[in-house]
């Protein structure tokens, strides 16, 4: 904080801060912005330079130019893709400029894995419809109005090759193989391509060419974000701050949160599905998915720290995050709806919170026959012995009896088979 009362006595001394109340406001923006940028954060690299351009950007009026990176392989969102843009929109909400950058050029290379070759390059078609898909999520997000949208193909397919040579002599191939992926690939034998190595140096161009003051991303893209760093000193501009997001558990509480493993939070389903998810996240997590998945602010989340380090009981604390995310993507009647419908169905320990899902491939959205699904899922061993448990009331839905093969089913009711056997329900 010296830089800001630097900044408040030179202010002061050139009139834009004509008392000290003045200079002490100043003090509470930036402290508060700060706060805001490292709530949740697993780095924040430049964080001083960042600062002071934070103090810059509140006397001058001139946003900080925030820059994003879109991956065009991945359109299809959950609660883990959307922790940036839920910072994103932090940022938006101070009055930042947001700038998405759709790799469409870069694409074409594919981001370096440490797989046994680099990640399958995409054609230009299949870009643009992801890129279409995911901007129609992202905006449910972001507000469209005040965020921009650019293809790197914009600049970089305008390079020469005497720029991308220059561009080039920028690094060395010793920095290169710093890179884990290639560190390990190259140890490994695995032939690594010589245009991979252009991947991280075109991402750190599209830095210069929006000149911005602030990029995030994951922890993996760590490599890759400071290259900007360093290119745009070499091009001297002032250098990005690097805000790094930590990766996002799903609601078993211990695996990245993926699609493939089942244990995530879609930003598109529906608000019961989404509730009851929420409320599946182990207490562990609870304050990491308060400050990575929700808009609340540091002072509101130092309250529910404090609640929960009391010992009140966090069921509580979980419940008001089920309805804070819940509410961020539905309306105020559809949250209330689901929660409704999460307190009937699980109230009592009639059904427990944590249950095996049940995905069930279906055309239409609703679902008549449990048979062979139950069957398939190994909870009955044929279609007799559901209707046996049928009529001795011994399959019950979200609690209630349930008394025929034809009774509807849909995403997000949990199925009771016998006496201990619980799933929930996705149709897919």
């Amino acid at each position: 904080m010296e830089e800001i009362r630097g900044k408040e006595k030179s202010c002061e001394r050139e009139g834009m801060c004509k008392t000290s109340e003045e200079g002490a406001a100043l003090a509470r923006q930036v402290r508060h912005q700060m706060r805001v940028i490292r709530q949740g954060a697993a780095d924040l690299i430049g964080e001083e330079e960042l600062e002071e351009k934070v103090v810059e950007s509140i006397l001058s009026g001139r946003p900080l130019i925030i820059k994003f990176g879109m991956d065009p392989s991945a359109p299809d969102l959950h609660l883990g893709h959307a922790v940036a843009l839920r910072k994103l929109k932090h940022l938006q909400d101070l009055g930042h400029k947001i700038v998405i950058v759709i790799g469409d050029f870069t694409a074409a290379i594919g981001d370096p894995t440490a797989r046994s070759k680099g990640r399958r390059k995409m054609s230009s078609e299949e870009v643009l419809v992801n890129a279409k898909t995911y901007q129609e999520q992202v905006f449910r997000i972001l507000d469209k109005e005040k965020t921009q949208v650019r293809y790197n193909g914009e600049w970089l397919e305008l390079l020469t090759m005497t720029e991308a040579l220059e561009l080039a002599s920028t690094t060395t191939v010793a920095r290169m193989l710093e890179r884990d992926d290639f560190q390990n690939r190259f140890r490994g034998g695995v032939p690594i391509g010589l245009h991979e190595f252009f991947y991280p140096l075109l991402q750190a161009y599209d830095s210069v060419e929006l000149q911005a003051d602030l990029e995030l991303g994951g922890t993996d893209q760590t490599f890759n974000i400071l290259m900007g760093r360093t290119l745009q000193k070499e091009r001297g501009q002032k250098p990005q701050a690097a805000l790094f997001l930590p990766i996002l558990e799903g609601i078993d509480g211990k695996e990245k949160m993926s699609k493939s493993l089942g244990n995530y939070i879609g930003i598109c389903e529906d608000a019961r599905t989404m509730f009851t998810k929420v409320m599946q996240v182990p207490d562990k997590l609870i304050v990491k998915y308060f400050e990575l998945t929700t808009d609340i602010l540091p002072e509101e989340l130092d309250e529910i720290k404090e609640r929960l380090a009391d010992g009140c009981n966090p069921r509580d604390s979980k419940l008001l995050l089920a309805k804070s995310i819940t509410g961020l993507y539905h309306g105020e009647e559809e949250t209330g709806d689901a929660e409704r419908f999460f307190l009937e169905a699980f109230t009592n320990k009639a059904v427990p919170e944590q249950v095996d899902v049940l995905s069930v491939v279906m055309e239409s959205g609703t679902l008549y026959d449990c048979v062979r699904p139950l069957v398939n899922a190994g909870l009955v061993e044929s279609g007799s012995q559901l209707r046996r448990l049928l009529a001795q009331g011994g399959v019950k839905k979200n609690g209630a009896p349930v008394r025929a093969l034809e009774e509807p089913v849909q995403t997000g009711d949990v199925l009771k088979v016998g006496k201990r056997n619980f799933v929930r329900v996705e149709l897919c």
